[in-house]
């Protein structure tokens, strides 16, 4: 039988399937409010039909009331938009678990992108041998970070995955009481979560999903593709922030950093000693079964915090000689599931996952002149007495040759004791878990030599003095700091003890790149060429002085933010940019939704993989071509002009403060992180955080980041009559054609006539008639650009996922720009009443949960 169309198999598997078990779901009784679920589809059409007649969210509300709940008081009808948030809420979640559960049905498991499709391709064109060569250097890195995106609490995700697996069975009644149980239980924290209590969220993926997806791709690697001969690589391996990330939480602090690196030490042990007791059952032969005993013991022990000797290396080496007794004496019986519990261990050793640290440099300055000034107080020979007047070269001279052991009882000021114990727990990690639990320090904001050299003698002097097993990385984030990243990265280089230094680490330069904070800069366009150029020239560079550049990507979940179709990114990049290793971040909503169970975290894995290799593996040049150069250059500079125009329009920051949800992310209690970097009481631009910025425009359903600007850009070579020039960049240039279509996705989840309203807005018309004027140009010449009749033609699958969350949304926007209205009409009342107000503002808060979750890649 002939495989079934994506969009079909979508219909049949996801679609129907929601539409059964919603029913289903809207005749269980879940509140004192009667008849909530058979209001609810009610509201929805008046929602629907509403917008279709131009209506505002106001009027929708009212008329909903008036033509069916007459009767109700104000306060039951509060009552009732309440029940409708739980219900749309839970309706989210039903959705994700039936596509979840379609997951490999939907998606081909074997097809274009996957490892099985890139060993075929190889094997035909016979080039294995290359393809090996490519994957003994090759390497995928997923880090996890704790942004607060993730608006599930954890009893909600364990509905989810039972909810998938009884979906999966078409199991019905176990599907009604999930059900049953969903509508009881709480989707919102009522107090912020601790940097450790993200941690040990995140560590249930490692433990229930990456555990086994890594195990298994490595294990197909190594039996299909290297005939299973050991492979040196890991390959994949997974970077954590939560416990380490420090840029802006305060809350993280040094015994944090340590309790986390002690409980991915434990949890990756516990997955040992699992393994290890199936091993029990089946290995009960001469010669091997007391052997398995005795790592049984020790792992439990380790478990059980009792003494043990058991180190990596001796772990390591016993199972090989089990397995090799297996195949020797035994038959080679269960010697399959031996080795893959031997590359278990390779790839996540006793650490599991790389703890990465992150501060920013204003704050490492701050830190690291506090240190000096404390010595210099008490007579230290460290520095010279005149360093702080040196200038910035002098400076760096002094921090590369930099001697010492620094008495941390000198430091009184509290937070750079803080700072500096940070890094005496580096050493303390690389010491229990081994070097690879944590030896990378992130610098975000990096915008000199300066900053990368404070770090380093700060490293030196704490914890490391003569062997520094930590690479520090730079994180270049604006426009401006982008252009001058390749001038930072040659200083480094060119100075002796730095580049001893790198020698040291394998000649590998970590150096990051920030998509949310680039496009929050620059706009959506030129963040992306700046960060393409800025890697070209960084590549260029680090060529020059034989360092391999290892490019690590911050990116979001929406396009707006680097998100978006990721692996298409990866596998646009030519020759000029260095491609062994793709690293970047997966965060919030986006690790649950790309890798939340094993089908979808196997074959996104497997996605970024062959993406990476795409680039050196493929026969195609993929340099951009000059004349393409120029076009793209000239268009990410027109968007650009535009975006900072926007940016400097005076009612943007108030726009964002009054009309959006930016000033209510703060009370959802989803992260630990503050919502905002500095202390100022009002609202400063360079003080907002990416996630708040991008999510606000998402609520609002107008995707600003996304495609602000590219409309503009467009228009000037339409009026120009030069549009054939932009097409043919579409068309020859993977990369463009990869922003385009990112762009498109963003544009598909706008929703302009949710706040037409705001168009007759005395103070704000002006401005939202700006963004619309804008959307419709940039949807306009897209479709041009494109050759397409409707926004993602080619991904009609993607398109009705997108299509079926949105309308199941459409009832909790239209309540959240009620009560925005409600609480803009309160507060210019001549007597205000605040109890009102906080009911309205609640009302906002918690419709945040549901519209992001159904995004899936919003914030």
């Amino acid at each position: 039988m002939p495989t079934q169309p994506k969009l079909t198999r979508f219909k049949q598997t996801v679609l129907s399937k929601y539409q059964i078990y919603n029913s289903i779901f809207m005749t269980l009784p879940f509140d004192s409010i009667s008849k909530t679920g058979v209001l609810l589809p009610l509201f929805h059409e008046t929602c629907k039909n509403g917008f279709e007649n131009g209506d505002n969210p106001t009027a929708i509300v009212n008329t909903f009331f008036k033509k069916y709940q007459a009767r109700r008081s104000k306060e039951s009808q509060i009552d009732l938009l309440f029940r409708f948030i739980q219900y749309i809420e839970r309706q989210v979640v039903l959705f994700d678990a039936i596509e979840d559960a379609a997951f490999p049905v939907v998606n081909n498991m074997d097809g274009i992108g996957t490892l099985r499709s890139l060993k075929e391709t190889a094997t035909s064109e016979n080039k294995l041998e290359k393809l090996q060569q490519y994957l003994e250097e090759f390497k995928v890195r997923i880090v996890l970070t704790a942004h607060p995106t993730q608006f599930y609490p954890g009893a909600v995700l364990g509905i989810i995955t039972d909810l998938t697996e009884a979906v999966k069975e078409n199991d019905l009644l176990t599907i009604n009481d999930l059900l049953a149980q969903l509508g009881k239980t709480p989707f919102f924290k009522h107090k912020k979560p601790t940097p450790y209590d993200e941690a040990v969220s995140l560590i249930w993926y490692l433990e229930n999903v990456f555990y086994k997806s890594f195990g298994s791709i490595y294990d197909y690697i190594q039996q299909n593709i290297f005939d299973g001969k050991h492979i040196n690589n890991d390959i994949i391996n997974i970077g954590f922030w939560p416990g380490g990330d420090r840029d802006g939480n305060p809350f993280v602090t040094p015994e944090i950093t340590l309790n986390v690196a002690n409980r991915l030490h434990e949890t990756i042990i516990k997955n040992y000693y699992r393994d290890i007791r199936k091993l029990k059952r089946k290995l009960t032969f001469k010669d091997v079964e007391e052997r398995v005993f005795n790592l049984e013991t020790e792992l439990y022990n380790i478990i059980s915090h009792e003494k043990s000797t058991l180190t990596l290396e001796h772990f390591s080496s016993e199972l090989e000689n089990i397995k090799q007794i297996i195949i020797d004496k035994h038959q080679s019986l269960y010697a399959e599931e031996i080795n893959s519990l031997i590359n278990k261990v390779h790839l996540f050793g006793f650490h599991f996952a790389n703890l990465d640290i992150r501060q920013d440099s204003r704050k490492h300055n701050q830190f690291f002149n506090n240190m000096v000034d404390a010595l210099l107080e008490n007579k230290s020979e460290i520095f010279p007495k005149n360093y702080h007047d040196l200038n910035e070269k002098e400076q760096v001279k002094i921090l590369s040759k930099v001697k010492g052991n620094i008495d941390l009882s000198l430091i009184k000021d509290e937070e750079t004791l803080k700072a500096l114990n940070t890094m005496k727990a580096i050493k303390t990690i690389q010491n229990t878990n081994g070097e690879k639990a944590a030896n990378r320090y992130i610098i975000s904001n990096n915008q000199t030599t300066l900053n990368v050299m404070q770090l380093f003698a700060m490293l030196k002097l704490v914890a490391f003095q003569d062997e520094l097993t930590v690479d520090i990385g730079p994180l270049f984030e604006t426009i401006t700091d982008l252009e001058n990243a390749p001038a930072v990265m040659e200083a480094l280089y060119t100075n002796p003890e730095y580049a001893a230094h790198l020698k040291s680490r394998g000649n590998k330069q970590t150096i990051m790149l920030g998509f949310s904070d680039g496009t929050k800069d620059g706009g959506y366009l030129m963040a992306n060429w700046a960060i393409y150029k800025a890697k070209e020239n960084l590549t260029a560079i680090s060529r020059k002085y034989d360092v391999t550049a290892i490019f690590f990507d911050g990116r979001g979940g929406p396009p707006a933010r680097g998100g978006g179709k990721t692996h298409n990114f990866y596998a646009s990049l030519g020759p000029t940019i260095e491609d062994k290793e793709v690293q970047l971040t997966i965060q919030g909503q986006t690790i649950s939704s790309n890798f939340g169970t094993l089908d979808s975290s196997q074959y996104n894995l497997e996605q970024l993989i062959t993406s990476g290799i795409h680039n050196s593996f493929s026969d195609n040049d993929l340099s951009m071509l000059p004349e393409n150069r120029v076009v793209m250059d000239d268009i990410a500079n027109l968007s650009y002009e535009a975006y900072v125009a926007f940016k400097a329009h005076p009612k943007f920051i108030s726009y964002l403060e009054h009309m959006s949800t930016l000033k209510y992310y703060a009370k959802t209690n989803i992260g630990s992180r503050p919502s905002k970097r500095g202390k100022a009481k009002g609202l400063v631009f360079e003080d907002l955080r990416a996630i708040p910025f991008v999510g606000s425009w998402s609520q609002l359903k107008q995707n600003v980041p996304g495609f602000f600007g590219v409309g503009t850009a467009l228009k000037k070579y339409e009026d120009a009559g030069e549009f054939d020039k932009a097409q043919r960049l579409f068309k020859t240039s993977d990369f463009f054609k990869t922003l385009i279509e990112n762009s498109m996705m963003s544009l598909s989840k706008s929703f302009f006539d949710l706040t037409k309203y705001m168009a007759e807005d005395p103070e704000y018309g002006a401005f939202w008639k700006v963004i619309y004027n804008e959307y419709e140009t940039t949807k306009r010449l897209i479709l041009k650009l494109t050759g397409y009749k409707e926004l993602m033609q080619e991904e009609p699958a993607g398109k009705a996922s997108i299509a079926v969350r949105e309308s199941i949304v459409l009832p909790l926007l239209t309540i959240q720009q009620y009560a925005l209205k409600k609480i803009q009409e309160l507060e210019t009342a001549e007597v205000k009443d605040e109890e009102q107000i906080k009911i309205f503002e609640k009302i906002v808060t918690r419709s945040l949960f549901g519209n992001i979750n159904a995004s899936r890649n919003s914030a």
